[in-house]
C-alpha cells in the first residue's frame, strides 16, 4: 500500500462549513488519470486539486490539476485557492508567492500580510447572444440575450437585482443538456458589488458553493458595467463566499480566506 497525504480546506471563507470545501492531494508524481478521477469521485466534494512540483529550471513552482467527481476541469478557483493554503502552511513554502503551470496557463497565488490569498487568474471574454431555448426552458424570466464565456464554456445570465438571483431555480435536467460547462447567474449586489450562483450538473454539481474561476469572467464585465476595477464579490449559495476582486489589464486578482478542516491519508494498491 502507498500512503498519499490529504487536506480538506473550506475556501472563500474564515469560518468552517462556510464556503467551498475542496479536497487537496500534494503528489510527488502524476498518478494515472483514471485514479485521479476516481479519486475525486471517493471524495464527493466540488474539486479535488492534485498538484506535483516542477524541475528547479521551470517557470513554475508546480503544476496543478482539478476533477469534479465527474470530470477534469480547465480551471478552479476554490481548490486553487484551497491548495495555496496547504502549500504555505503545511509544505513548509517559505516564500510569499507560488507559481502554478495549469490547463489555463500560468497562475499564481500571492499570501498577503493579513493571511488573505490572492489568486492571479486570466481575464476571460465574454460575447451577447441570443439565449438558448433550453435555457428559457430551464429558467422561467430568463433575459432573452446572454452572455457566453467560450474559453470555460459558461453561459452568464444578467439578472435586474441579488433578489432576482437569490430566487433563481433552474431545472437541472435541462441545465445538463447544455452543451457547455455550467450556468453563471449574477446581478448587482445590495451590500457588495455583484453577486452570483453558479449551477454546473453536467459536471456532477448541481450548485456550486463558491466558484473562483467564474468571476475571471464575471469581475472585467462588472468592472466596465460598474466604471470601477475594484470590486467586492458575494456568490449566494446555502454556504456562501465573499470574495475580494480586481481587475489587471489581461489579468484578475480574486482574493479570498481559507478555513482548515481536516487532514489524513489515503491508501492506494
Amino acid at each position: 500500500m502507498t500512503r498519499y497525504p490529504i487536506y480538506q480546506v473550506d475556501a472563500f471563507t474564515s469560518e468552517i462549513f462556510k464556503g467551498n470545501p475542496a479536497a487537496v492531494m500534494p503528489l510527488k508524481a502524476w498518478l494515472p488519470d483514471g485514479v485521479l478521477q476516481a479519486l475525486a469521485a471517493e471524495n464527493n466534494l466540488s474539486e479535488t486539486a492534485f498538484f506535483v512540483p516542477e524541475p528547479e529550471a521551470s517557470e513554475a513552482d508546480f503544476h496543478i490539476r482539478w476533477f469534479t467527481p465527474e470530470i477534469e476541469v480547465p480551471l478552479c478557483g476554490h481548490a486553487t485557492l484551497a491548495s495555496a493554503w496547504v502549500i504555505f502552511n503545511k509544505l513548509g513554502w517559505t516564500s510569499d508567492q507560488i507559481r502554478l503551470r495549469s490547463k489555463s496557463g500560468p497562475l499564481g497565488v500571492h499570501k498577503q500580510s493579513d493571511g488573505w490569498l490572492v489568486l492571479d487568474f486570466p481575464n476571460l471574454a465574454v460575447t451577447e447572444q441570443s439565449t438558448p431555448s433550453i435555457i428559457l426552458e430551464a429558467l422561467a424570466d430568463a433575459p432573452t440575450t446572454i452572455f457566453y464565456v467560450a474559453k470555460d464554456t459558461n453561459y452568464m445570465l444578467v439578472l435586474e437585482n441579488e433578489a432576482a438571483v437569490k430566487a433563481t431555480q433552474p431545472d437541472m435536467q435541462k441545465i445538463k443538456q447544455l452543451k457547455s460547462l455550467g450556468l453563471i447567474v449574477t446581478a448587482p449586489g445590495t451590500d457588495s458589488d455583484f453577486v452570483s450562483r453558479y449551477f454546473v450538473p453536467c459536471a456532477g454539481i448541481n450548485e456550486d458553493p463558491v466558484t473562483g474561476s467564474i468571476h475571471s469572467a464575471l469581475v472585467p464585465y462588472w468592472a466596465e458595467k460598474l466604471g470601477k476595477k475594484v470590486l467586492e464579490a458575494r456568490q449566494l449559495s446555502a454556504r456562501g463566499g465573499l470574495l475580494r476582486c480586481e481587475l489587471k489589464g489581461e489579468r484578475v486578482a480574486i482574493a479570498g480566506q481559507a478555513a482548515f478542516y481536516m487532514e489524513g491519508t489515503v491508501y492506494l494498491q
